[in-house]
């Protein structure tokens, strides 16, 4: 295992694929409830995410903005996995715009029922909570 404290040209090609990561966040009276999600990596080494605004991740982010986000390869492949944890800051700009991105990297977007949902997604009220990395964990076998 290594750490650092952003994240690797490497890291950043491991976290451009269509992977599941895991998010915590801090604060609440119970345990973190990590909860799989899309993401996107950023050129400028954060990692981004959406979400609704009345989320409960948002709301506990409110209270507290630390996160984490951890990402692993998929079963079949070498294990490999990146953790990434810093404050949040959430922005109501953008959040649209990453959803397209993201749908286009998740899912098959010439099936009409993923285009109806994308279409769904984007007539919701989104935001984008973006993870500032101060600690990266990575892990390759």
């Amino acid at each position: 295992m290594t750490n650092s404290t952003s994240l690797t040209a490497e890291d950043l090609e491991f976290l451009a694929r269509p992977l599941h990561g895991f998010l915590s966040v801090a604060g609440g009276t119970q345990p973190p409830q990590p909860r799989p999600l899309w993401f996107e990596a950023t050129t400028e080494g954060t990692v981004q995410l959406i979400t609704e605004p009345g989320a409960l991740k948002v709301r506990r982010l409110a209270r507290d903005p630390r996160a984490s986000l951890v990402v692993a390869a998929p079963v079949g492949e070498r294990e490999r996995w990146i953790s990434v944890a810093g404050r949040t800051t959430v922005e109501t700009e953008g959040a649209h715009d990453l959803s397209s991105r993201l749908a286009a990297r998740y899912w098959d977007l010439t099936d009409p029922t993923r285009a109806a949902q994308l279409a769904g997604i984007l007539a919701t009220e989104q935001v984008r909570v973006v993870i500032h990395p101060e600690t990266v964990h990575r892990y390759a076998y």
